[in-house]
């Protein structure tokens, strides 16, 4: 069930989280599209946050919808420690010490790839049925799942039609979940948190149960819930505020800025708590 309009106002502003709370913050997990990125850009500011933060020795691991082949460039080239892609199919890691990338899926190279082509046959029943749809631009880049863009390179549809592509994914049995940009959809039960979990257990030694008040999540849509309800001190960037009647827990806190910006404000915000 998503949440009400009037649920919006149970988010406090940013500046309410207790500074005892936000100086014990060890980790900053973020999703990109419209939270860390802007319109589809990383502007400079977003990109001197993120390497504001990692300067400071917290961990810092964009939690993403985007594809395998971006997350292998982020892994290697952004200021972060780790990326979790594909809405928790994978994680990846460069391991600076082995100078590899280390790559970490939930699904086996022969699961992946005989899933790959079904899930080109129910894209292109699902194009032919929302009329204005399209595979994501980055779709040939992905390993797990199906991207349906309905607002990204396309005239953004309503959203009767993005209810639709949900709907055509579910009844193939498939997991969906609604970005600002995309409906995503793969087979299996895994999301954003479950491989965080393992991300953080495996390469970090962190037990993310026993951890998670010293993590910050930041996001701005509805395949960012899960990881809302997960995390006490859960962020939502300014335009979270569009979807707040699509999402099933919304965020504690909510910053005065939108997407990278409001990114911007969180970095300064947790850089400023007395470190």
């Amino acid at each position: 069930m998503a949440a009400s309009p009037d649920s919006a106002s149970l988010m406090q502003p940013l500046g309410a989280m207790p500074q005892t709370t936000r100086a014990a913050i060890r980790g900053v997990l973020a999703d990109i599209d419209d939270t860390i990125t802007t319109h589809g850009r990383l502007s400079p500011a977003a990109y001197s946050a993120l390497a504001r933060l990692h300067s400071a020795r917290l961990l810092v691991i964009p939690i993403t919808g985007r594809p395998a082949g971006w997350c292998d460039h982020i892994a290697r080239m952004w200021p972060v420690d780790a990326v979790v892609g594909e809405n928790g199919a994978f994680y990846m890691h460069h391991d600076a010490t082995r100078g590899r990338l280390v790559r970490r899926f939930v699904a086996d190279d022969a699961t992946r790839l005989r899933d790959r082509a079904r899930l080109a046959d129910i894209g292109a029943r699902i194009l032919a049925a929302v009329p204005g749809s399209a595979l994501a631009s980055d779709q040939h880049y992905r390993e797990s799942d199906l991207a349906i863009d309905f607002c990204e390179d396309v005239a953004p549809l309503p959203r009767a039609a993005v209810d639709r592509i949900v709907a055509l994914m579910e009844a193939e049995g498939m997991t969906a979940k609604v970005s600002s940009i995309h409906v995503n959809g793969w087979f299996g039960r895994y999301d954003k948190l479950s491989m965080t979990r393992r991300l953080l257990a495996e390469v970090f030694g962190i037990d993310l149960d026993a951890e998670r008040t010293h993590f910050v999540f930041a996001g701005d849509s509805p395949n960012d819930a899960p990881m809302f309800a997960f995390f006490p001190n859960s962020v939502g960037v300014a335009n979270i505020l569009g979807f707040a009647d699509r999402i099933a827990t919304l965020p504690a806190y909510v910053t005065q800025a939108e997407a990278g910006a409001g990114f911007v404000e969180l970095a300064d915000f947790l850089l400023h708590a007395g470190r």
